[in-house]
């Protein structure tokens, strides 16, 4: 559709946003359909009498709120249809991972976030043991009542010094990423627009669009995300839900302080926004730290597990959600993800209500902190953001590296970690330079040293330590 023209009489702000605006209006309301092609970028700025960068702004900005595609020398199209030319349809693929799923033999794996194996199989070996020895019919049935001490231990896990969730708000799930995918079926529908921080867990993003959800993104800095984009974001985009980590954040580590905090929950109240709190790493920290879900327990729904903690295996999570909404969410994750295994669900509640969990999340604590001085021993002299009680570094890395030119030959010397598109849950013109280096899976303190220092070592070294022949 070439012969569109945009009406950018109407609104305020700069002609970009208001033509990028003019854009996502007529692609909801149809005047734009799916596979519609957008006109060229220099013939639209003729028609309209705008420079050519203005169109090629708005049109970046509609392909990052995830309505367009665009490829040189094909031209833009809207998305979610097939009326794109036919040669352009791409054949059935395999699936593509960014991460490798498993290790080759002799890499160092530093890109991924799993609780260290300190013995904890033992424990769960005889914790497996008894429920299968004491309650067979129901390991082998599908779970059709959920006891109480499911919620209640899921309470007790999601508890914060400040803050106890009441156990019939609890769900169980298996994990936090089911958890959060059953609040997104629950609290959005197909089309809905769900706010991400620039950098953040990306796989939420990831798969809420498979979900039919729309990724728009905002800003965030050292102490979490940017207020001011936050709301500029809420007035033009009109999320219906954020998720947020407010605490060890990933992967830049921040803790938002308590002012941040309200900043954000007044934005959300003001523009009728969900909340989802990934408090998955948080549960780490030794000291009290504040919560969203504290500030605005009404629209706040507040998700933890065990897999950072004490062992990723066994899929536990619970979400704590507002007045009304468990019912609603437990049928969602059910939907999502077929149900909840007992066996699972009840070794997760076990873990925590014995205490078992808790002494692997000390013992946990401990080993990152050892490993956590290795890395600022190591690294002395360059930027990177750390916590003692966090599995990962967030590494600036020196000129003239880029992030993943770097995470390439980091592999090919035997080293696996994230760059740093794993964590951009939209495309932007912002670059960090910047890789995430994770440190609780290598099943030695020696493996992790020698990982630390074939890093630092390409670091030092720089572009001429390797080449791209190979």
């Amino acid at each position: 559709m070439t012969n569109w023209l945009p009406d950018l009489s109407k609104g305020s702000g700069p002609l970009y946003l208001r033509l990028a605006d003019q854009i996502e209006s007529d692609i909801e309301n149809g005047t734009l359909p799916p596979g519609a092609k957008l006109p060229p970028q220099r013939n639209l700025a003729f028609d309209i009498g705008v420079t050519t960068g203005t169109v090629t702004r708005a049109y970046s900005m509609v392909r990052e709120r995830g309505l367009v595609s665009g490829e040189v020398g094909r031209g833009t199209y809207v998305l979610g249809g097939g009326a794109q030319p036919a040669a352009t349809v791409p054949a059935p693929m395999a699936p593509v991972w960014n991460r490798t799923v498993s290790a080759p033999a002799g890499k160092i794996r530093m890109d991924t976030t799993s609780a260290p194996d300190l013995g904890q199989g033992v424990v769960l070996r005889e914790i497996t043991d008894r429920i299968v020895r004491e309650q067979p019919e129901k390991v082998i049935d599908y779970t059709r009542v959920w006891p109480d001490k499911w919620r209640e231990t899921g309470a007790q896990w999601l508890s914060t010094p400040d803050w106890r969730p009441e156990p019939q708000t609890i769900v169980p799930t298996t994990g936090c990423h089911a958890a959060i995918m059953a609040v997104i079926a629950v609290a959005t529908a197909p089309g809905d627009k769900i706010a991400f921080e620039h950098l953040t867990y990306s796989s939420i993003s990831r798969s809420a669009n498979l979900l039919g959800r729309r990724t728009v993104v905002f800003g965030n800095d050292e102490f979490g995300p940017d207020p001011d984009d936050f709301e500029r974001l809420c007035a033009q985009q009109h999320p219906k839900l954020v998720f947020l980590m407010s605490a060890l954040q990933n992967p830049t580590l921040a803790i938002m302080p308590p002012e941040r905090l309200k900043a954000i929950v007044d934005i959300a109240r003001k523009y009728n926004v969900w909340i989802i709190e990934d408090a998955i790493y948080s549960t780490l920290l030794e000291e009290g730290y504040s919560t969203l879900v504290e500030l605005a327990p009404e629209r706040t729904f507040h998700v933890g597990g065990l897999s950072k903690a004490v062992a990723a295996g066994v899929r536990g999570g619970w979400v704590a959600c507002p007045a009304h909404f468990a019912p609603r969410v437990q049928t969602a994750h059910k939907m999502v993800t077929g149900g909840l295994p007992f066996l699972l669900a009840e070794i997760a509640a076990t873990l925590v209500d014995s205490g078992e969990a808790a002494k692997a999340r000390v013992k946990v604590r401990r080993e990152l902190a050892v490993r956590e001085e290795m890395a600022r021993q190591i690294f002395s002299g360059f930027e990177f953001q750390s916590h003692r009680n966090a599995p990962y570094l967030w590494m600036k890395l020196p000129e003239p590296w880029l992030s993943g030119t770097f995470k390439q030959v980091a592999a090919n010397e035997g080293v696996l970690v994230d760059d740093e598109d794993e964590y951009k849950a939209g495309r932007g013109e912002k670059v960090f330079h910047r890789i995430r280096v994770s440190f609780s899976m290598p099943p030695s303190r020696e493996d992790v040293r020698t990982g630390f220092e074939t890093i630092l070592r390409l670091m030092e070294h720089g572009r001429a330590g390797y080449d791209s022949y190979g």
